[in-house]
């Protein structure tokens, strides 16, 4: 059984982790996944500052990758973005799933960012690097990103988007495993 390309709309370490052991989940642990890196632009600010914003991202970066490496049998984009309710800053990630005749999207959990954190997002720096000034860190969001920081490791980046990717998938999974189920 030859293995299913999968192209991952980044080259961020925690993305591809993200994306594989997603697909793991929802395609099975016997499928073979040969993982492809790209990197593609989002058509969004490199801080998306809305859930419209971050889901738009994550829809064009799995496009950008389709056209891209069109041979491939599936295409992800996986953008972290924030909203800021007048009362809190949460952070959250996009997941956008495409595949010869289909597609799919899902979103992460949601967390409330401490207000260090926020302010300088709010000032214009984007979360990574607001998270490494406030935290003393280097490089956090191709680590374990806010999320690990906030939760001492405890859950970090990659487990908070494996899920979505997951979610992401199920129109898919309707498709192979039960043709007549269209979501």
């Amino acid at each position: 059984m030859k293995p299913l390309r999968i192209v991952v709309a980044s080259r961020n370490p925690v993305k591809i982790a993200a994306a594989k052991a997603g697909c793991a989940r929802a395609l099975g642990d016997e499928a073979e996944l040969e993982m492809l890196p790209v990197e593609v632009a989002s058509g969004v600010p490199d801080q998306p500052m809305s859930d419209q914003e971050t889901r738009r991202g994550a829809g064009q970066r799995a496009l950008a990758a389709q056209s891209a490496s069109p041979d491939a049998d599936f295409w992800l984009g996986l953008e972290g973005g924030i909203e800021d309710d007048g009362d809190k800053m949460w952070a959250f990630a996009w997941i956008a799933a495409r595949w010869p005749g289909g597609q799919g999207e899902a979103r992460t959990a949601a967390f409330a960012l401490p207000e260090a954190v926020a302010e300088l997002v709010r000032q214009g720096v984007e979360l990574g690097e607001a998270d490494d000034r406030v935290f003393g860190r280097r490089n956090s969001k191709q680590q374990g990103g806010a999320v690990g920081l906030l939760t001492g490791g405890r859950l970090d980046r990659a487990a908070l988007y494996e899920p979505a990717v997951v979610l992401a998938l199920i129109p898919y999974l309707a498709q192979v495993e039960s043709p007549s189920c269209k979501s």
